[in-house]
């Protein structure tokens, strides 16, 4: 997993320099776009608690929004939440469906190939949960059992990737509240997702959950922007860097995860 850490770090320090030396070219009108529009348009998997999901009351909230809210509000714009088909994200973007893709979105290889991407903002770690009385606990439990992830994720990618994969059944959803509701219902065995979702699903559920104490991989979140739009990223992220100085980041990390979890600087 080490090597294809270095190989994620090597793509995102490619794109962020190729992007920013594009911007000298002057050929980029992104950022105005989209404030002649007046507007951010960001694609998200609206069931994605606590990065962006629909409350009781049907409005998306969540980390990334409060975060999107206040970089809109400091450029003068409007936040426009777009909910997407999470594995169609790429299309998405490249189609200019979405300016953006905000929504706890993992930082891989291939997206850091084909996405101009921001900083990434939080660590999170793939981690396999069970239900408390599953009698499953460790990661060799596991074989001969459905594991569960969102379809088009890096969890999925991971997976596939390990040596698990002759041994499961990889069960898809299309996003993880689907995914965590079977595993409490126990339609599947173990659910493969990131901790920052299983912090929150675990402290909304009334339903005992434990996290097998292998870690599987770690990896970060980041902003995608198409591959030519690195005016809009820039500007984004250096608002993003004025809410980290100034305590806005900390503020909103501290509503929704109790501190401050973020790793920008």
């Amino acid at each position: 997993m080490r090597k294809r850490a270095y190989i994620a770090i090597a793509f995102l320090l490619l794109c962020i320099v190729g992007c920013a030396g594009k911007d000298a070219n002057g050929d980029d009108k992104s950022l105005k776009k989209v404030l002649d529009a007046g507007q951010l348009v960001l694609g998200l998997d609206e069931n994605y608690p606590p990065m962006g999901y629909r409350d009781e009351s049907g409005e998306i909230v969540g980390f990334d929004i409060d975060m999107a809210k206040e970089v809109c509000n400091r450029l003068g714009i409007e936040l426009v939440n777009k909910p997407i088909e999470w594995d169609k994200k790429e299309d998405e973007l490249n189609s200019g469906n979405i300016d953006c893709i905000w929504n706890g979105m993992s930082v891989s290889p291939e997206r850091s190939a084909s996405m101009c991407l921001s900083k990434s903002y939080l660590r999170s770690e793939l981690v396999f949960v069970v239900m408390s009385d599953s009698g499953i606990d460790d990661v060799q439990g596991i074989k001969g059992k459905s594991v569960g992830v969102q379809s088009g994720s890096t969890t999925e990618d991971e997976l596939r990737d390990s040596a698990l994969m002759p041994d499961i059944t990889i069960v898809k959803y299309g996003d993880n509240k689907e995914l965590m509701e079977d595993l409490e219902q126990k339609k599947i065995d173990v659910a493969f997702i990131d901790t920052i979702s299983t912090y929150y699903y675990s402290s909304m559920s009334n339903e005992n959950l434990t996290i097998l104490p292998t870690v599987f991989s770690r990896e970060e979140l980041a902003i995608g922007f198409r591959n030519n739009d690195y005016a809009l990223r820039d500007k984004v992220q250096e608002t993003i860097d004025e809410m980290t100085a100034d305590g806005t980041v900390k503020k909103i990390s501290e509503k929704w995860f109790g501190k401050d979890i973020t790793i920008l600087k």
